[in-house]
């Protein structure tokens, strides 16, 4: 079944499935539990839209291919063009938040990585990113006063506030633009907290975003 964007109430946004625009180490507590360093230049990274599932229903993840670890983060949704703006252009072009799981097959990464290669096949596999329904914009007051998790089987796993990110929504979408032309229907992913773990065949899922967003879901 194709992929649609979708309210929190579950209706259909009339907003193509777009691709899906990521940030890398943007919370500092995730940096070190990778072992990674903070470098100066922001790390982006692109999904394509057949990555796209809606997490309210049992997801597939692959099997064979070693680790599939779970990457809780805020996800944009835009709705006008954005191409080289500042950060004080950036919200009038956002339609809503939700959040997303940025899966990543992480054995498959660390030896792409280790070989000097790009790590797309780690990130951009099929159903590589379930996405929830989105708040709009207006909803909420302030988008870097927000807190969201993630428990697996009823035990909590990330806990994330935006307030801890390195680059605020707002910078981190005018960088991206100054590379990518983000367009309707595109999603920015604005960075996983600490908490990354192997996910499971039969896992049930909790994600909570404040108080605007409750999803139960499971790994297939």
């Amino acid at each position: 079944m194709s992929y649609q964007h979708k309210n929190v109430q579950g209706h259909a946004i009339d907003l193509p499935a777009g691709k899906v625009l990521c940030i890398g180490q943007n919370y500092q507590d995730h940096i070190a539990e990778m072992n990674s360093k903070t470098a100066p230049e922001a790390l982006f990274f692109i999904k394509p839209s057949t990555a796209l599932v809606d997490i309210n229903q049992p997801f597939l993840i692959p099997q064979h291919l070693g680790a599939v670890h779970n990457e809780t983060e805020l996800a944009v949704l835009i709705k006008a063009p954005l191409t080289k703006v500042t950060p004080q252009q950036v919200l009038d072009a956002v339609w809503g938040y939700g959040l997303a799981l940025d899966l990543t097959l992480r054995d498959q990464q660390k030896k792409l990585k280790e070989l000097g290669r790009p790590w797309e096949i780690a990130k951009g596999f099929d159903g590589a990113c379930p996405v929830s329904g989105f708040i709009a914009a207006d909803e909420l007051a302030d988008v870097q006063q927000l807190e969201f998790s993630l428990m697996v089987n009823s035990e909590q796993r990330q806990q994330g506030d935006t307030r801890m990110m390195i680059r605020s929504v707002t910078q981190i979408i005018s960088e991206m633009s100054q590379f990518f032309t983000l367009l309707p229907g595109d999603l920015v992913l604005t960075g996983t907290p600490a908490g990354v773990g192997p996910l499971y065949s039969g896992d049930q899922l909790e994600l909570a975003l404040a108080n605007k967003l409750h999803i139960k879901t499971s790994v297939r």
